[in-house]
């Protein structure tokens, strides 16, 4: 009996060496450049993907790369490369006709630039609250705040990261969003008793990043020249943003996005049909290596799950839980590890849903602070990791560097610290548990 943990631990260590290796490369990388910006992901995954396939014991490699394919073809990656597709296309043509540039001229007209980077994070907060999707709302702000960063001179990666660490609010908090879901759903949990107890972790952390960023902008007065709107080309971008907020599908948005790009860069003769073409073929050139990233992120979760990586990491997370502070810790962690290796939220929430409601059960965890603390903490980490959708899709449409933005993105890290200290404190007190007896 004293030989299982053991023989446990060197198996569930190698199922995650993969990811150990993947943080040490990038970790290595990174110092011998001396700069974490330099780090090639796409090579580093490329290596560890090839590791990955070595770890796979007793199996042939026809039957290595099934398993790491099924993993790169999950039908719910390549809907997000569906999106990435869709939105090079939409960000390449809508740059090359002149509407985010109109966009843009607009916003410094009306917003005192000053107020852009509070602007942009509120702005963010709002549609992602209404849509519900991080990713979706990455993708209608971004372009933006891209181009006012050309025109201010605010830091790239600065301004990008106030609009993706916006992106998270609503992501946590909206009542559409797949992550309020499956938490409430796992922990059978009422929607509107998990909001307000999310809401009272979650607001501080938004009201403290919406005070640093307006701290940081009070320095940028500088009078920007605002040239001629032609309105007409606002048409596209504003179609997306209120698309999106009303709640429909990303994917018809941005095709609609599309075709309204050519109509009205071709009847403007920003472009012709060839050139329009060529744009939306530039565009989706640019997304290539997010895309090759996302697809070798989930073979290698393909991997880590068939060789046990994720049951061990349950296993680990939950042998030494003590007292309801614990087990909040627990759960906390839970859903945190498993999202590094994951690279995304929704899933390590479905992952660990079961387990966490378990944890709850048995040592007095109230349902609403599990599953806020599910749907917290796994924002918190979607939002930093620079494998992840939402800093892949970002840098893309910024042509960035991933690693460039998580220096800048203050809410995920201050939601972070607000879940912890709510965890430590035993906050919010809850003064009865029936109200969240259905689901």
């Amino acid at each position: 009996m004293s030989n299982t943990p053991s023989i446990t631990t060197r198996h569930g260590l190698w199922a995650l060496s993969p990811m150990v290796l993947l943080i040490a490369l990038f970790v290595g990388l990174s110092v011998y450049f001396r700069d974490f910006y330099k780090v090639p992901l796409l090579i580093i995954f490329i290596v560890t993907s090839g590791y990955a396939l070595y770890t796979l014991r007793g199996r042939s490699l026809e039957q290595r790369l099934s398993i790491f394919s099924r993993g790169a073809g999950d039908p719910t990656l390549l809907l997000m490369v569906w999106i990435f597709v869709l939105a090079g296309a939409f960000a390449s043509s809508a740059k090359a006709m002149g509407s985010i540039d109109t966009t843009v001229s607009l916003t410094l007209m009306l917003m005192p630039q000053s107020m852009i980077l509070a602007g942009i994070f509120a702005a963010s907060c709002f549609v992602s609250l209404s849509i519900g999707t991080s990713v979706g709302t990455v993708v209608a702000i971004i372009p933006v705040a891209a181009g006012l960063s050309a025109h201010t001179g605010l830091s790239l990666p600065l301004i990008v990261a106030s609009a993706v660490g916006g992106a998270f609010f609503g992501d946590n908090l909206s009542f559409i969003s797949d992550t309020t879901v499956v938490a409430t759903k796992t922990q059978g949990c009422r929607m509107r008793d998990k909001f307000r107890t999310n809401l009272l972790i979650a607001l501080p952390a938004a009201l403290l990043s919406l005070f640093i960023y307006i701290m940081m902008g009070l320095g940028s007065d500088a009078t920007v020249q605002v040239g001629g709107i032609d309105f007409w080309k606002v048409v596209p971008y504003l179609f997306v943003l209120i698309a999106a907020i009303a709640g429909m599908n990303v994917l018809l948005v941005l095709l609609i996005g599309i075709v309204l790009t050519g109509v009205v860069g071709i009847a403007d003769g920003a472009y012709d049909l060839a050139g329009w073409l060529v744009s939306l073929s530039q565009g989706i050139e640019g997304m290539a290596e997010l895309i090759l990233i996302s697809m070798m992120a989930g073979g290698l979760l393909s991997i880590i799950r068939t060789n046990g990586g994720i049951s061990w990491l349950l296993h680990l997370m939950t042998s030494g839980v003590h007292g309801r502070r614990g087990a909040e810790l627990s759960i906390a962690g839970l859903v945190v590890l498993t999202n590094l290796c994951t690279a995304n939220n929704t899933v390590a929430i479905l992952s660990v849903g079961s387990l966490a409601r378990d944890i709850a059960e048995r040592y007095g965890v109230d349902p609403r602070k599990s599953a806020s603390l599910l749907d917290t903490f796994s924002c918190c980490i979607q939002g930093v990791i620079p494998y992840g959708a939402q800093l892949l899709m970002a840098s893309g449409l910024a042509a960035i560097s991933p690693t460039s933005i998580i220096p800048y993105l203050f809410y995920p890290f201050l939601l972070c610290l607000s879940a912890l200290v709510a965890i430590l404190v035993g906050f919010p007190k809850f003064r009865a548990a029936k109200a969240c007896a259905g689901a």
